[in-house]
């Protein structure tokens, strides 16, 4: 769960929102510190190939799908997402990252 001004925000909700821009391959979304809203959302996003958004178009389109107050902050372009030798997600790892 994240905490932002507030506001409990889960990141399978944002994540799904994600999923539906038909650029994005694979969406995981995690809370990072934020000195005025407590968190914020930032999600690490994987483009499907050939495919190509940008932050601000993929900020719109979670304002348009779900409450506009849990779009995701912060938009980082990846090539992979971090997961175990089972498939599942490690946001520990996302965390990590500066």
């Amino acid at each position: 769960m994240i905490i932002s001004s507030g506001y409990n925000i889960g990141a399978p909700e944002v994540e799904n929102a994600l999923l539906t821009h038909d650029a994005v391959a694979e969406a995981a979304v995690i809370g990072v510190p934020d000195e005025q809203r407590g968190q914020i959302v930032k999600a690490f996003v994987v483009l499907k190939a050939e495919a190509d958004a940008s932050a601000a178009a993929l900020q719109d389109h979670v304002k348009q799908t779900i409450a506009p107050y849990k779009y995701p902050r912060a938009v980082e372009f990846v090539a992979e997402l971090p997961k175990t030798h089972t498939g599942k997600l490690q946001r520990f790892k996302l965390r990590e990252t500066p």
